[in-house]
């Protein structure tokens, strides 16, 4: 099984978000040994804020008559602005005994958009994106560069960081919802991945839940919905069991119900560090009238961190 954190991303800036998320990633490697991995610390600048650098003057236009002068004020902004921080985040990594690679890159454009060009292009396999709380009214005015990302991207795992982190484990419990489906199967994957670098899980627990509105449907074709959950759990569970992964430390669940109202709920009531979800790649559109459980889930569920599992 490839490691799925051989190639980070990681976006940041000065807000402490980032600091937050500096500090997730950070609690998670200083469980690896693995001196291979890649990690890139990102910054993407907006034209608006070199912009406003240079008051009354517009960048666009200077940067189409005076390139070689443009050029100079894009350096300038970064050495001033940009590579403080940036040098202060790789430190910090480094500090926790990081043995892979840092690298630190600057692009200028649109965030959002040089984030999935970027990940296409370097091969990254995961992206973690420190999260801004915003209301789902606003996502959808303003929009999100999560949001952006999470639709954009086919090929790479995204964690969504929440705004709580354990100190002890930023992983320690860890949520699986599953439906048998080769995407839930990849959720189980990652999480199996992980157990082999972090030691000291606390709890896994594997969620099912049976969908009140196809119950009667699965019964008429002669398929006991019930025992169809448990056969989906005890698959989910023999996986962990078969990489070495103690019984104990599993725990699984079916309710029968609306599967995002349950999810939220079972969340909620949970004390869950991260929620691992395998999603089947769908446009925002559709999932605006469709509703997608991923969705939901990061809509409504801001101190957890969220892994949506692509590969």
């Amino acid at each position: 099984m490839e490691n799925p954190f051989s190639r980070i991303l990681l976006p940041v800036d000065k807000s402490e978000n980032s600091k937050k998320a500096i500090k997730f990633l950070s609690s998670l490697l200083i469980f690896f040994e693995d001196k291979n991995i890649e990690l890139t610390l990102l910054n993407v600048v907006p034209l608006e804020s070199i912009s406003e650098k240079i008051k009354n003057v517009d960048f666009r236009l200077v940067m189409i008559q005076d390139k070689i002068f443009a050029e100079k004020i894009i350096e300038e902004y970064i050495k001033e602005n940009i590579m403080p921080f940036l040098d202060d985040y790789e430190r910090h990594i480094k500090s926790i005994g990081f043995l892979g690679s840092i690298k630190k890159q600057v692009e200028i454009g649109d965030p959002g958009n040089k984030i999935i060009e970027i990940s296409t292009n370097q091969d990254i396999k995961t992206v973690m994106l420190a999260r801004r709380v915003m209301s789902k009214f606003k996502k959808i005015i303003l929009g999100s560069v999560s949001e952006k990302i999470l639709y954009g991207l086919l090929n790479q795992n995204i964690y969504i960081i929440g705004q709580k982190i354990s100190e002890e484990n930023p992983i320690g419990n860890i949520l699986i919802p599953v439906d048998g489906s080769e995407y839930s199967k990849k959720a189980v994957e990652h999480v199996v991945s992980l157990t082999k670098v972090v030691k000291n899980i606390k709890r896994i627990d594997i969620l099912r839940i049976i969908n009140v509105s196809f119950y009667l449907e699965r019964v008429r074709q002669g398929i006991d919905p019930e025992i169809e959950a448990e056969e989906i759990l005890s698959e989910s569970k023999r996986k962990f069991i078969n990489e070495g992964v103690s019984p104990e430390l599993i725990v699984t669940k079916s309710i029968i119900g609306f599967p995002k109202d349950e999810i939220i709920k079972v969340i909620k009531e949970g004390s869950y560090d991260l929620i691992v979800m395998g999603r089947k790649g769908r446009s925002a559109i559709k999932d605006m009238v469709l509703g997608g459980v991923s969705s939901t889930v990061l809509n409504n569920c801001f101190d957890q961190t969220v892994a949506i599992i692509n590969q």
